[in-house]
């Protein structure tokens, strides 16, 4: 049985020196979970990133959540900085960017752009720091609790094996009010234990990808919200060898959201009306797949996302009225079918086919 310790030490051979791209990945998992528009602000900050930093981006979605400005943020898993760089220039000068990865060949690719990012942002001081470290063990690599306004993470909590030490420590250097956003790969069914064993499975993501329903119940087991599904497409495998290996589970690529609520009294509906002030969303805030608010439209919420509105950063955005009424128990506890990665993959005919280098 490998050690969590052997597993991270493959993870780090796989994308530190075996993959010199996303084009060498023999899944499609790079090129999906995109949400159908994505703000010119996104846009634009990702076509500033150097193209080496760009080229060796190994992600699965697009982790770009509204209202960044001035936020600290955390990216698990950093990579070659893609991301790190597009929220560097999103959070602006006043906010803060840090990136922790494990594996030193793509922390000390992505600290070799920093001088390079800040002229061409024109900051007088840089805004981001790489850290090598484990996403497991935050606090050992010099992050703060109740530190962060929001955690990303793009396609690498399928590389860890223990799964809830990463929520838990996300939920620990997060704020009050604070949030999780992030992509990643999903299982449709539990993983069998010897796909975990195999080292090219694992380091695609696909041996330890989690059955989309455990998610739930981990958020739930440290202490967030119930998760807020995105944005979901299929993910192609293109290997047959893996694909054989695979046998009935599919593969989706997910974005969620996950706030740090407020401990306190049981939550109470309302009435909540958007302002139209988050940049880029002057007429409806795509809040997830569930939720869509237009401008100065009234919408009754369930108490959990009358909270998350209440204690976010989008407290300013909307005009909340408690209505008079406590969400019962079973209210609280929602159905699992609008966080179906799957479901809402299929609903949007959402599936990129994209030929590795290695499998043309």
């Amino acid at each position: 049985m490998a050690t969590c310790d052997d597993v991270r030490e493959n993870v780090k051979k796989y994308y530190g020196s075996r993959l010199e791209s996303s084009g060498d990945l023999q899944t499609s998992a790079a090129s999906c979970a995109m949400p159908r528009s994505v703000p010119r602000s996104v846009t634009e900050a990702l076509n500033l990133v150097h193209p080496e930093v760009t080229k060796r981006f190994f992600g699965c979605g697009l982790p770009f959540p509204a209202k960044l400005e001035g936020c600290r943020v955390l990216d698990l898993g950093s990579g070659s900085g893609r991301d790190c760089y597009a929220f560097s220039k999103l959070v602006g000068p006043s906010g803060h960017v840090t990136g922790i990865d494990m594996t030193e060949e793509l922390i000390t690719l992505s600290r070799q752009y920093i001088g390079y990012h800040q002229q061409k942002f024109g900051y007088k001081e840089p805004n981001i720091t790489f850290v090598q470290g484990y996403m497991e063990k935050l606090g050992e690599a010099g992050i703060q609790s109740d530190s962060m306004d929001v955690v990303l993470s793009n396609c690498v909590i399928c590389l860890c094996p223990d799964k809830k030490a990463v929520l838990q420590q996300a939920y620990n250097v997060l704020k009050e009010g604070g949030e999780l956003f992030f992509s990643d790969m999903y299982a449709s069914k539990v993983v069998p234990d010897h796909m975990k064993q195999d080292p090219v499975l694992w380091g695609e993501g696909m041996g330890g990808s989690l059955f989309w329903q455990d998610l739930i119940s981990l958020a739930h087991s440290v202490g967030f919200s119930t998760p807020h599904l995105v944005s979901a497409s299929q993910i192609v495998v293109h290997n047959s060898e893996l694909k054989a290996k695979a046998g009935d589970i599919s593969y989706a690529s997910s974005t969620y959201r996950l706030f740090k609520l407020p401990k306190g009294p049981v939550k109470s509906e309302a009435t909540v009306t958007y302002k139209g002030t988050v940049a880029d969303f002057p007429d409806q805030l795509d809040f997830d797949s569930s939720h869509c608010f237009k401008k100065d439209v009234a919408v009754e919420v369930d108490g959990e996302m009358a909270a998350i509105l209440q204690s976010s950063r989008f407290f300013p955005d909307f005009k909340i009225q408690t209505l008079d009424k406590p969400q019962s128990k079973s209210e609280s506890t929602p159905q699992c079918c609008h966080l179906n990665p799957f479901l809402l993959a299929d609903k949007l005919g959402s599936c990129v086919k994209q030929c590795s280098k290695t499998n043309k």
